[in-house]
């Protein structure tokens, strides 16, 4: 950076670009499910994936248990009724009925060696190698944007393809006829919606204002905080992976500096900041640390850097105006930094400000100032998400 200046340092964060960093979220272990025979071992199972569950399919803790321990036992069954069926297999899925695995097959000869190995037998008339042939040629295909997907689907017996039912048009209906005539296996669904991908919000992460880019604060309920200096309200900005991600609904600059970005559906806000070491820290509040505190923020430039609460209540004269209300840190920030998150307390667990400016840089050391995230949320109306 070799900013000997605050002021230089805020007008260099509004240039600064750079690449940004591929998103990273925490790995969920696979719950180990108990054997066909044993009954269901509550304390094999994280309560974490318990818990979602039970809130997502509606059941109760020992209703839940029940369910995978069963999910667990088909598991174990499918690989031994598959191999018995051969080339007669035509798809399984575990029955919504009675919990257990139902095996497709052509060949009702292969019946018998499907309930031998411990799953229910159903004859049907396309085999598995004859939907996924059917899928793969539509796959090579190339599909108009209204068709919005298409499947083996092993309860149906089918292939289905979806299409969008307000977008029918001469170029939907010519591809749905060639793909009807790939097989009398395929069959045509009306959907409402259109897929799109899918997006986490997190503190540290880069995000782009045109050339420019800075860093996300924190997730907040319909988007996230970051500093004001960053963008002007109904600026656009795309997220580290450079997809449409919102506009600042809010930016003050100077006096304060402050801002929210609201995101679009793609982006799911997350309590998450990024320690760039291939794991994230998770929020849960944000109790204002104490001068003497240690602290550590996020950026997109420097990663994840330390120091400790100098002062609180700083004005900082920029070259732009002043910012009054910041907060003075030891730790070391270079442009792109700005708007990134500062987190401290146990398991640096809780929200205490963004990025804003400072002096120095991160070979030589420096000055970094922050906004307090209470004045930001307090100022908008938002609430922070947290783990």
């Amino acid at each position: 950076m070799n900013r000997t200046s605050a002021a230089r340092l805020a007008v260099a964060a509004l240039l600064a670009t750079g690449a940004a960093t591929p998103l990273s979220v925490p790995a969920i272990a696979a719950p180990v499910g108990p054997n066909g025979t044993s009954s269901p071992n509550t304390e094999s199972y994280p309560a974490e994936l318990v818990r979602a569950a039970q809130r997502d399919l509606g059941l109760t803790a020992e209703q839940m248990t029940t369910r995978l321990a069963r999910d667990a036992a088909a598991a174990e069954v499918e690989d031994e009724a598959r191999d018995a069926a051969g080339a007669a297999y035509a798809g399984s899925w575990i029955s919504p009925a009675t919990g257990g695995l139902v095996v497709a097959v052509v060949d009702p000869a292969k019946a018998g060696a499907v309930r031998a190995a411990g799953a229910e037998a159903k004859h049907v008339a396309f085999s598995h190698q004859q939907l996924t042939g059917a899928k793969d040629a539509i796959d090579a295909m190339g599909a108009p944007r209204s068709v919005t997907g298409w499947r083996v689907d092993d309860l149906t017996n089918s292939v289905v393809v979806e299409v969008h039912r307000d977008q029918r048009d001469a170029a939907t209906e010519a591809f749905l006829t060639r793909a009807r005539a790939v097989s009398p296996a395929v069959r045509v669904v009306e959907v409402d919606q259109t897929p799109t991908t899918l997006y986490d919000t997190r503190g540290g992460d880069a995000y782009y204002i045109g050339s420019s880019r800075c860093s996300v604060g924190f997730a907040v309920s319909g988007g996230f905080v970051t500093a004001g200096h960053c963008g002007r309200s109904g600026a656009s900005t795309s997220g580290h992976n450079r997809v449409a991600q919102g506009s600042f609904a809010g930016s003050s600059f100077p006096g304060n500096d402050y801002g929210w970005v609201r995101t679009n559906s793609n982006w799911t806000s997350r309590p998450w900041v990024n320690r760039y070491n291939g794991s994230n820290v998770t929020v849960t509040g944000s109790s204002s640390a104490a001068v003497g505190a240690a602290i550590c923020r996020s950026g997109s430039t420097t990663g994840w850097r330390c120091g400790t609460v100098q002062a609180k209540n700083q004005t900082v004269n920029y070259a732009q105006g002043s910012v009054s209300g910041l907060t003075r840190t030891n730790a070391c920030a270079e442009p792109g930094d700005s708007g990134g998150s500062w987190v401290a307390g146990s398991n640096y667990s809780q929200a205490q400000g963004v990025t804003s400016g400072g002096s120095g840089n991160c070979s030589s050391g420096g000055t970094t100032y922050f906004q307090p995230v209470g004045e930001i949320l307090s100022a908008y109306g938002l609430s922070l998400t947290r783990g």
